[in-house]
């Protein structure tokens, strides 16, 4: 079976989803729209301590690893 491209060869690139409500997914897994993360959008290093960047750096790393996971582009099992 030939690969089919996503790409009609433009300079313009290549987009999936028009919007933050659009579904898409990766590998057969059930699509899933776009994931909000406050941890992300609080979570700038702001931080002065050494626990809380730690802390910081863990939660932004779990959000990563589900939005991944959510979308089939890591399978945990």
């Amino acid at each position: 079976m030939a690969v089919k491209q996503l790409s009609d060869g433009g300079n313009a690139g290549a987009s999936l989803g028009q919007s933050a409500n659009d579904k898409i997914s990766f590998y057969g897994v059930t699509p899933v729209a776009q994931r909000t993360s406050t941890v992300l959008a609080s979570s700038l290093l702001s931080a002065s301590s050494y626990v809380s960047v730690a802390s910081n750096t863990a939660a932004i790393l779990l959000e990563l690893s589900n939005a991944l996971v959510a979308l089939g582009a890591i399978k945990t099992a």
